[in-house]
């Protein structure tokens, strides 16, 4: 070959491989998305009956902020849009649809409740945009077949109360239980776990339901109602506004039931401490999370972790408050699906590798629970382990128990 066509072959090969190179390293972004920045959705009760939650909106803002400063995620700053829904599902309908078609955000993390959750869940797969990892454990985010868009995080309402009503069974067998729960999806849907878990003793054992509407002032008269039932037990489903009410009032009254409270209003510091330390004695719950009370993370590396993000970035949040671990982690979650997204910023990528988290640790998960997911499997954690409260902190006992184990 000459000298000319020899350079000629070069430059060819050269020209070549310059075309080839965008094709092999192209990166396909939805709105929301673009070199320099990601747009995160997020609305959360930052007023209204259950504002005690805002802070979890908070912690998050917190946590991206600190993965900002640390030069984002593959260069990519993220921009978190949270707006405040008063934990009303038309405010919620409202707020997202700012968030989606003005805001276009590439998606909607961690949108707090049940109801506001049911209100947009159709909106979200219709425009399939990414309700992702929503803050309730409807059983109804597990279901990817028809809602491929949304997905739960933490274990579901059912399963829970399912685990409370066999451990019922087990150290009460006799047990007359009363229930109060707030009448919406989300208390309708632990109170079907727990009679699903009694079965056929479920009509003989339940010997009072009694609801609570979130704008109610208390729930002075339903607790005093329940004791009034002669129940022995008590399945406490509240946010922790109410949870904190019952606790307190059940106390004061002298009804001293054996008390399960829902693990969504596990808090130390946002309902045990309002409620009463010495008031909290002995009520049950369970947990998937280190709760940052108890001194057996004190020197955990994942807490000192979290304890030294917390006064850096969050200086006014709540030590004691279980919220501030349960919003870390999420975040935590969240980041790991943007890294897996890599330069593929679509929405579709954003879902399928968030159903694609193998033994994922949060650094907040307790000892053995870890976070799995899969295309049939929109459940990222299924396990939780019972506790007791002994006035300071929450006190572990038996098992981990899993979904599939019930």
């Amino acid at each position: 070959m000459s000298v000319k066509n020899l350079l000629a072959s070069a430059s060819a090969a050269v020209a070549l491989a310059l075309a080839a190179a965008p094709a092999a390293a192209q990166k396909k972004y939805d709105p929301g998305a673009t070199d320099t920045e990601i747009k995160v959705g997020n609305t959360m009760p930052y007023s209204g009956p259950a504002s005690a939650y805002g802070t979890i909106g908070k912690v998050e803002a917190a946590y991206f902020k600190k993965i900002n400063d640390e030069g984002g995620i593959n260069g990519r700053k993220i921009n978190f849009i949270t707006l405040d829904d008063a934990y009303s599902p038309p405010k919620t309908v409202e707020m997202v649809r700012r968030l989606v078609e003005q805001d276009e955000v590439l998606l909607v993390f961690q949108p707090l409740g049940t109801a506001a959750n049911t209100a947009i869940h159709k909106y979200m797969n219709a425009k399939k945009v990414p309700q992702l990892f929503v803050a309730t454990g409807a059983t109804k985010w597990n279901d990817p077949q028809n809602n491929p868009w949304t997905m739960g995080w933490q274990p579901n309402y059912q399963t829970e109360t399912t685990i409370y009503a066999k451990h019922i069974l087990q150290s009460k067998p006799n047990a007359k239980i009363g229930v109060l729960y707030q009448n919406d999806d989300y208390g309708k849907d632990y109170l079907k776990g727990l009679k699903d878990g009694l079965g056929d003793k479920a009509k003989t054992m339940i010997v009072a339901e009694v609801s609570y509407e979130t704008s109610d002032p208390t729930v002075d008269s339903q607790v005093v109602q329940l004791q009034g039932s002669g129940a022995d037990v008590f399945v406490n489903i509240t946010t922790p506004k109410f949870a904190a009410q019952a606790i307190r009032k059940a106390f004061d009254i002298g009804w001293k039931p054996v008390h399960y409270l829902n693990n969504v209003s596990l808090s130390v510091g946002a309902v045990l401490t309002p409620a009463g330390l010495d008031k909290s004695v002995g009520i049950l719950s369970s947990n998937y999370g280190k709760d940052p009370t108890d001194p057996q993370w004190d020197n955990d590396p994942e807490m000192v972790e979290w304890r030294a993000f917390m006064k850096k970035y969050y200086p006014d949040g709540n030590l004691a408050d279980a919220s501030n671990t349960y919003g870390y982690a999420a975040a935590r979650t969240l980041v790991q699906v943007l890294k897996q997204c890599g330069d593929n910023l679509t929405r579709e990528n954003v879902m399928k590798q968030a159903a694609n988290l193998k033994n994922f640790d949060t650094g907040m998960s307790l000892p053995g629970i870890r976070i799995n997911t899969g295309p049939k499997d929109y459940a990222p954690i299924e396990a939780v382990q019972l506790m007791r409260f002994d006035g300071k902190s929450w006190i572990r006992f038996g098992n981990v128990i899993s979904a599939e184990s019930q």
